[in-house]
């Protein structure tokens, strides 16, 4: 057997090259998010190149989006399966691949699988593994290292932004997506610095378990020799039975099916499912819509560049406001006030006719992003706790990436029906409303139940009586027993007799 302490799984450095490893996931992370919505730039003028309507240009953000989103189960079987370093890395090959054939496309379908499925899946393929490896390298300071990982997002999208518009002026748009591509290739770079952690241990158990199969095997072996064949059949079905019991539970690992019938869970995932159907469309048509008005390109991109710094600062701050302990333990209506606090703010949207009051409308809506997106996940965990955490977001993100693949089409539809901009904010504006009000009247729900159904609980624990009225039903039957005792006597000399009979024949 190997010594004792190398079997012994070494625990998170806490610091160390995990600041590396966060460094990494700053990048990864921050193109994963960032990189759909700055894209946007390029949308008005590849709209005039292709001349398509601005619902069908708007399907190229939404299918990367729903991309990134929906393989996230996939990366997370990959991650499990190779390790967040390769995966990482294959991520941004995929990237690259996907930007660098979009500079080549000769029609708009060959964009969305460019650019939205080979660029999106490539996307996801950096975002899940990115997270999973700062949870191995973190523990007492994970908090901190997954702000500061997560604050990539912002930070790539006031990059991207000004430098999209920079690339589109002197290069073009085919040209700039062949420097995306090259720059997207850092992910590589960013992936190559998720170093393994614990790989003695990995490979200590990986012999100690392939000595265990040969055990077995040896073992089933003589025992098959031993046995009749009429005896095998039913050992191979008793296999095969748990070969199907190992694929479900497998299964049931990364799904678990069963949050279905979990109240919160369902009140979070309805809630989120209509609250993205507008959650991502004004971001992607702010910078068109800037243009549309008369402002200028540079101008316009630096709307999206207020809105990323705006964001990179309420992130936090509603973390440490959603951690006090005031709105910690009703963080559910907090996060309904945030996504109804940004519905209001695409509704009022239309009323910024210049350039000042979209300004404006950029910095309340950076907040109200922010808000969101900070309270996004730990919601979920606050519903279905740590345990059940990991199969809950898959779930919900197979259901999310329906509403995020639909909404931008579904805003550029009404800018192509109507003609004007500010129908599409109005849709979106009064959609979150409705999410907001929808979660905050359901969680009240879900918090008046859980109430009632922990006080019941309480009082049958507690409740006298019927502890009484249960240890007076046991008395009464061991009495009763005790009472049939001499009735049942020669019942029980009988069947001793036929023991006996039977053990000596």
């Amino acid at each position: 057997p190997p010594p004792a302490n190398v079997g012994r799984a070494p625990g998170p450095p806490d610091g160390g090259w995990g600041w590396v490893v966060v460094f990494g996931a700053f990048i990864s992370i921050g193109f994963a998010y960032a990189f759909p919505k700055g894209i946007a730039i390029f949308f008005k003028e590849i709209q005039d190149f292709f001349d398509t309507s601005y619902s069908e240009i708007a399907w190229v953000s939404s299918i990367m989006l729903a991309t990134t989103y929906g393989a996230g189960p996939i990366s997370s079987i990959l991650v499990n399966r190779y390790g967040s370093r390769p995966v990482v890395i294959f991520g941004g090959l995929l990237c690259g691949i996907g930007m660098v054939s979009a500079a080549f496309c000769t029609s708009i379908l060959q964009l969305y699988i460019c650019v939205g499925f080979i660029t999106g899946f490539g996307l996801a393929l950096n975002l899940q593994p990115s997270v999973i490896i700062i949870g191995k390298y973190f523990l007492k300071r994970r908090p901190i290292a997954n702000g500061l990982a997560m604050a990539g997002s912002p930070v790539m999208l006031c990059t991207l932004a000004p430098l999209n518009q920079f690339l589109f002026d002197n290069f073009g748009w085919r040209g700039s997506f062949l420097i995306l591509g090259a720059i997207l290739l850092n992910c590589c770079v960013a992936g190559a610095l998720f170093r393994p952690i614990g790989a003695a241990t990995v490979s200590v158990k990986s012999q100690v378990t392939e000595e265990g199969k040969d055990a077995l095997k040896e073992e089933f072996t003589k025992n098959a020799m031993e046995m009749s064949s009429p005896t095998n059949i039913p050992m191979e079905n008793k296999i095969e039975e748990e070969g199907e019991k190992d694929c479900c539970e497998k299964i049931n690992q990364y799904l678990d099916f069963s949050l279905f019938k979990h109240r919160g869970f369902l009140i979070y995932l309805i809630g989120n499912v209509l609250m993205f159907l507008g959650f991502f469309a004004p971001i992607v048509f702010l910078a068109p819509y800037a243009k549309h008005i008369g402002i200028d390109e540079y101008s316009a991109a630096f709307l999206l560049s207020i809105l990323a710094i705006v964001d990179m600062i309420a992130r936090p701050t509603t973390g440490i406001i959603a951690n006090s302990k005031w709105v910690r333990p009703r963080i559910q209506y907090f996060f309904s006030f945030a996504i109804a606090f940004n519905g209001t703010c695409h509704l009022l949207c239309p009323l910024a006719s210049g350039y000042t009051g979209l300004v404006v409308y950029s910095v309340f809506f950076g907040l109200a992003f922010g808000m969101v997106c900070a309270m996004l996940f730990e919601t979920l965990m606050d519903l279905v706790g740590a345990a059940r955490f990991t199969s809950a977001v898959g779930l919900v993100t197979i259901a999310e990436c329906c509403t995020i693949l639909l909404g931008p089409p579904i805003g550029g539809t009404l800018i192509d029906t109507f003609g004007d901009y500010k129908y599409m904010f109005i849709k979106c504006g009064a959609v979150m409303v409705l999410a907001g009000t929808f979660l905050f009247i359901m969680n009240y729900y879900n918090y008046r139940m859980l109430a009632k159904e922990e006080k019941e609980r309480k009082a049958k624990q507690e409740d006298p009586k019927s502890v009484r009225t249960e240890n007076e039903g046991r008395n009464n039957w061991n009495k009763e027993t005790a009472q049939d005792g001499p009735e049942l006597e020669p019942l029980k000399e009988k069947q001793e007799g036929l023991k006996k009979e039977v053990n000596g024949t």
